[in-house]
């Protein structure tokens, strides 16, 4: 544990950086060819008085010449390849040609490993072709291994209802018992391809009468301990989901209650080893708040009324390219029960929703939702009775930017709670934790987190951003106070568990901060879920 520099009453702690790219990394898949596949061509004499010695040269001299490849992914971009050469004790030249146009020469002397790495501008998969050259004998091998780069791009898709246990969407007409799951259909359903990575789920939990869980993973994987839904009896919960879909095409979403719930999942988009849009993460920006006229008109959404925004060509968001847009949705002070759509500008309202309300709360929820063709987005109140509603953007996808991104098995990074971890007891109010959760230089721009605070003392709010400081700093006792952020990541008041979905941005440092923006203490649970890079 490591602590800030106390300046206005801080006292930060630090939550040292666990191996995420390992982890992302670790269930990849791995290509190879054996050495029985290389295919060996003798090369045409320069004169017909040796074509003869040539022919016999070759067979001789080098029998065993053969090259074996052995590829796997070092980052979302770049794979590394290993081309075990098998000959005789004579120099050879090696050259690899990547499959996109870019090659790289080597040299051997006799049985060795040659190891290579090369990085890929674009997503997808390439045929990898190694060519060894014995001049002497006057012989090549060549063998080929395809591989497939270990990052995913985004597709924008819907919001579109794939699962509501309430009518038989996507499932049977039934609660999910306790300690089972909801078994829900991505790769092949409707227009998403089979063979998706992960899938952009808004999911809903409803209808409880008991408090628990909802835990959303890969079906074929084991259960994770990490969770997504938090509730209680009666209450109606929403959560936006980045979850890895199964070899199969389904994920689960489990019921960690004790008693039967109902479940909903909208669908807003998909990931593929294609190239189509990248991440960009930013700082979070404020582009719509009703309460003040930012962005809209000034005064509360009427009950079934909507209003479009404009979200390119503002703040850091281009003007032209953007397909999709990461939020973070906040409404307060609503009249009446109800629940906010966000879609795409240009549209009708679709039937999914994102953020489900009660008379008088304030709660906010993750949405990435498709950029409408004028760069707009809407939103319409699902409630009787007017509501405010705040916008902050957190990041955009589109084909310019390069931030591809790395699933991997959900793992809890930080429990206040938990004796064994690094940060031990609840987070004070105004106070933050830093992590650095990727290196300057290593093209980790950001992660997907789940965070979820309780036993929470005072109504406020958690905010989370980067950290102009580096760990060096922090270890060295020089790092400045950083501003505390005015963007909500989510809202609570006293005594509840809220979760919500966070797209943090690691900035230029690689350190991110959580603060608690209240003025008593929280505990504060932190799960990963998956980063994004460029390359």
């Amino acid at each position: 544990m490591a602590h800030a520099v106390d300046q206005a009453g801080s006292d930060a702690q630090g939550v040292s950086k666990p191996d995420l790219t390992q982890a992302a990394l670790k269930d990849s898949a791995t290509f190879s060819s054996p050495a029985d596949q290389s295919t060996r061509t003798v090369l045409a004499p320069q004169s017909k008085l040796t074509a003869a010695a040539t022919v016999q040269s070759a067979d001789a001299s080098n029998p065993t010449l053969a090259v074996a490849l052995d590829a796997y992914s070092t980052s979302a971009h770049t794979i590394a390849l290993n081309s075990s050469v098998t000959s005789a004790t004579t120099p050879l030249d090696i050259s690899i040609a990547w499959g996109d146009g870019a090659t790289t020469a080597a040299s051997a002397s006799g049985t060795q490993n040659v190891a290579s790495e090369h990085t890929y501008a674009e997503l997808g998969t390439y045929t990898v072709k190694v060519s060894v050259t014995d001049k002497a004998a006057n012989t090549t091998v060549t063998n080929e291994v395809a591989v497939t780069t270990a990052g995913s791009d985004y597709t924008p898709y819907g919001p579109t209802r794939l699962l509501d246990t309430r009518n038989g969407t996507g499932a049977t007409q039934a609660k999910v018992a306790p300690y089972t799951s909801a078994h829900l259909k991505v790769g092949g359903n409707g227009g998403i391809p089979a063979g998706v990575t992960a899938v952009v789920l808004n999911v809903t939990v409803t209808d409880t009468t008991s408090g628990g869980h909802v835990t959303a993973f890969a079906d074929g994987d084991d259960k994770p301990t990490t969770s997504n839904v938090n509730f209680v009896p009666g209450q109606t919960v929403p959560n936006l989901v980045i979850v890895p879909v199964g070899e199969n095409g389904y994920v689960n979403l489990y019921n960690g209650g004790w008693e039967s719930v109902d479940l909903i999942a909208d669908v807003t988009g998909y990931f593929t080893q294609t190239s189509s849009s990248g991440y960009t993460p930013l700082a979070p920006k404020r582009f719509v708040d009703t309460r003040n006229g930012t962005g809209t008109t000034m005064g509360q959404l009427a009950g079934y009324g909507s209003f479009s925004t404009q979200i390119t060509g503002l703040g850091n968001v281009p003007a032209a390219g953007v397909t999709a847009v990461a939020l973070n949705v906040t409404v307060t002070n609503p009249k009446s029960d109800g629940h906010l759509t966000v879609y795409p500008g240009g549209q009708q309202a679709p039937t999914a929703s994102n953020v489900n309300f009660t008379t008088g709360q304030t709660i906010a929820n993750s949405v990435i939702v498709p950029v409408g063709p004028d760069g707009k987005i809407s939103v319409r109140n699902g409630g009787w009775n007017p509501a405010d509603v705040i916008v902050d953007v957190v990041g955009y996808y589109s084909p310019q930017s390069k931030g591809a991104y790395l699933p991997f098995t959900p793992e809890r990074m930080l429990d206040t709670r938990n004796p064994a971890d690094q940060v031990y007891g609840p987070l004070a109010g105004r106070d933050y934790i830093y992590t650095a959760l990727g290196a300057p230089g290593s093209g980790i721009t950001g992660f997907v987190l789940n965070t979820t605070v309780t036993n929470t003392k005072d109504s406020g709010f958690l905010a989370v951003s980067p950290d102009p400081n580096t760990q060096d700093q922090y270890d060295a006792n020089t790092a400045s106070q950083p501003t505390p952020p005015t963007s909500s990541t989510l809202n609570w008041t006293t005594g509840k568990t809220v979760p919500n979905l966070v797209q943090a941005s690691t900035g230029s440092t690689g350190v991110v901060d959580f603060w608690n923006q209240s003025d008593g203490n929280a505990d504060l649970i932190v799960d990963v879920f998956g980063m994004y890079q460029e390359n």
